[in-house]
């Protein structure tokens, strides 16, 4: 199994950036592609960004040219730089990572708040 833990999640104002951190731990060996999801209030889960194990990066349009994600995998985390913050990207972030079984781990969550 992998466990995920998020952190970084705040309150700030529009046009703020944030950066959050997921830390990996367990069977971290197996890990293929990392990513994010975030979830607003009475909306679905929403895939933010993805990152493969060499590196190749996918954006939802919304965040594209404002988020960047990365990875350190020596250290087991992963990053998701936040900037321009806009309302509307207040959500849950969760981080997830998928492994060579095909199974798919989940972090519980940090909140993200942008007041306007």
């Amino acid at each position: 199994q992998v466990q995920l833990v998020e952190s970084g999640g705040g309150l700030v104002k529009d046009g703020e950036s944030l950066r959050l951190s997921c830390a990996a731990s367990g069977r971290t060996w197996t890990i293929t592609t990392m990513g994010w999801y975030r979830q607003a209030p009475g909306k679905q889960r929403e895939l933010v960004a993805t990152i493969t194990s060499g590196g190749s990066t996918n954006y939802v349009d919304s965040v594209e040219g404002r988020f960047t994600v990365s990875r350190d995998n020596q250290r087991n985390r992963l990053y998701l730089q936040m900037n321009d913050l806009k309302p509307e990207d207040t959500a849950v972030y969760y981080c997830y990572s998928d492994n060579t079984y095909g199974t798919r781990y989940w972090g519980r969550g940090t909140q993200v708040t942008v007041s306007s």
